[in-house]
């Protein structure tokens, strides 16, 4: 049954097109890299254009894929809009979305939570991916088909006071993808991946010591770096994942084991 299956050819992704939002850092960089490794031609998007600028010259010259970089804060529908639109003016086609802009402000106690503070943590985190799984998602599943990949959060499973309304959002981002792996079904295929502490912008600003604490209990012994996401979202982006769809998948190293 599997005779002439190849692996390598299942996960190549050339011809295609795809978005990643915070891609100009992080998680969003290493993501937006592999994806243009593995052939496809790639969207940067964040807040600041300078930076996609720069991420998309460095991807471009290590992989030979076209990187278009855009600016585009995902709390903003007309922003999203316009990210749709600007992708489809340069390419034409959009077979891969990935939501990874995300935000968790920090706070001293919950009563402290502004209402600033907590609308702006669901708009990048919930609102925004919403609204560009609905425009991205229609457009694909009327082309034919495409991958949307959510980056969730380990804690939308087990959320602390500490980040509670950046989980509350998250786990919106969860419920999103659970409804749109029938919303557009066959043709559009949605998946989250749940990251557990990783060594990005957000780690950095924690109080001295959690991280190595965290390091210190997770059964790799460590936290993740950015490139430890890079396979799943490159395998979910892929046919080698084509019957792969509604799925919760943890990149935690192990933290979460006792779930």
């Amino acid at each position: 049954m599997l005779m002439g299956y190849r692996v390598t050819e299942r996960m190549d992704l050339s011809g295609r097109v795809a978005v990643v939002t915070g891609g100009s850092r992080g998680i969003g960089r290493a993501v937006a890299e592999g994806l243009a490794a593995a052939g496809a031609d790639v969207v940067v998007a964040s807040r600041k254009l300078e930076a996609c600028k720069e991420a998309a010259t460095e991807i471009e010259a290590a992989t030979g894929r076209r990187v278009l970089p855009l600016s585009c804060n995902v709390s903003h529908w007309e922003e999203c809009d316009r990210l749709v639109e600007a992708t489809y003016e340069a390419f034409g086609h959009c077979e891969v979305l990935v939501n990874n802009a995300g935000l968790s402000p920090l706070y001293g106690d919950l009563t402290s939570v502004t209402e600033a503070l907590y609308d702006k943590t669901h708009a990048v985190n919930a609102k925004g991916p919403f609204r560009l799984c609905a425009l991205f998602g229609t457009r694909m599943h009327a082309a034919g088909g495409g991958s949307i990949i959510n980056v969730s959060t380990v804690g939308s499973w087990r959320p602390g006071p500490g980040d509670l309304p950046y989980a509350m959002a998250k786990a919106g981002l969860n419920a999103l993808t659970l409804g749109l792996a029938g919303a557009f079904a066959p043709k559009v295929r949605a998946n989250v991946v749940l990251p557990g502490p990783f060594d990005t912008d957000v780690a950095r600003a924690w109080p001295s010591g959690v991280a190595e604490r965290l390091a210190a209990t997770n059964p790799m012994g460590r936290i993740g770096q950015p490139e430890d996401m890079v396979g799943i979202c490159v395998f979910l982006a892929s046919d080698a994942s084509a019957y792969v769809n509604g799925a919760q998948i943890l990149v935690d190293g192990g933290s979460a084991r006792t779930l």
